[in-house]
């Protein structure tokens, strides 16, 4: 019999662990036979769990979806991962997330063998949280957004702009970005035949219409793309500076919350970059440590030969 338990878990860890397995698959990594997986697998229909079986050559067995979560079989190291992100899961800035992942943590590390709570519990206590200053959002907006991009369903929602004028909108959703401040929506925008980037806080009652074709996306980074969207709405000054290294090596200087990079050539790419305070954003231009060159905006140009010819008498 408990032979029998052993193996029933082990099958079950299997099929959670990939989409679909043959059954002679399931019978090698059992080291059973074949009959043997077939009588396992009623036993575990009985148990409740909707394992569905499909019939001829490419038959084989997976889990389908059932009417409650079946107890997940985890090792260590996906335990401890799962501990670790519901921890932050806290503190992103959903709101009601919070106490949601708090008792879920604490159901994990009640069955977790000791060892992993002293490492869970550890990196909490070395842990200090950087305070979440940006708006929360609406957890149950963040599942309908998700999911009208995963099932390429056209939203509709109303849009409160940051003047307080709120406007319908019909989209076709893409991707949420989360800046670790905000969240983001990059969605086409029906009525404006556009790429629009929307801050989901200032989303209200979205709700899914007729599906889409999913278009070419309006980048292949997304984070860069928000990044420009955000600052050409924020900053007063947009500046476009040519650094002179390849990107590879300026890139971990350059957060996309800051700016967006693209490369020029082997040695060259450009930067993207707003403020509203010229001498910040030259004094953080030089900070990457490289070479540059200023081509817009004017302004910021004046602004680095003023500073320039300050620092080098200060140093003189």
């Amino acid at each position: 019999m408990l032979e029998t338990s052993a193996r029933l878990l082990r099958l079950l860890s299997l099929l959670q662990a990939r989409r679909e397995w043959a059954g002679p698959e399931l019978a090698e990594r059992l080291g059973v036979g074949v009959r043997t997986v077939r009588r396992d697998v009623e036993r575990l229909r009985r148990l409740g769990y909707p394992v569905e079986a499909t019939r001829g050559v490419a038959g084989g067995y997976r889990l389908g979806p059932g009417a409650e979560i079946p107890p997940l079989l985890l090792d260590e190291e996906e335990a401890v991962a799962v501990a670790v992100g519901l921890r932050t899961a806290a503190r992103v800035g959903v709101a009601g997330i919070e106490e949601t992942s708090v008792r879920a943590l604490a159901k994990l590390e009640r069955v977790m063998p000791s060892r992993l709570r002293r490492r869970i519990n550890a990196l909490g206590a070395a842990t200090v949280p950087y305070a979440f200053t940006g708006p929360a959002v609406d957890a149950e907006v963040l599942a309908t957004i998700a999911a009208a991009c995963r099932d390429h369903e056209r939203l509709r929602f109303r849009y409160r702009s940051h003047d307080g004028v709120s406007t319908g909108r019909l989209v076709e959703p893409h991707r949420l970005v989360h800046t670790g401040r905000r969240w983001y929506l990059v969605a086409w925008d029906t009525a404006r035949a556009d790429w629009r980037t929307f801050r989901v806080d200032r989303l209200e009652r979205p709700a899914p219409d007729r599906r889409f074709v999913p278009r070419e996306p309006p980048a292949e980074d997304l984070a860069a793309y928000v990044s420009r969207a955000v600052s050409a709405t924020r900053d007063r000054y947009q500046a476009r500076v040519v650094l002179h290294a390849p990107i590879a090596e300026v890139a971990p200087r350059v957060p996309p919350a800051v700016g967006s990079l693209e490369p020029l050539d082997e040695r060259r790419c450009l930067l993207h970059a707003g403020s509203d305070w010229l001498g910040g954003l030259a004094v953080y231009i030089a900070e990457t440590g490289v070479d540059f060159e200023v081509l817009e905006p004017p302004e910021l140009i004046a602004r680095v030969r003023v500073l320039a010819g300050r620092f080098a008498r200060a140093t003189a």
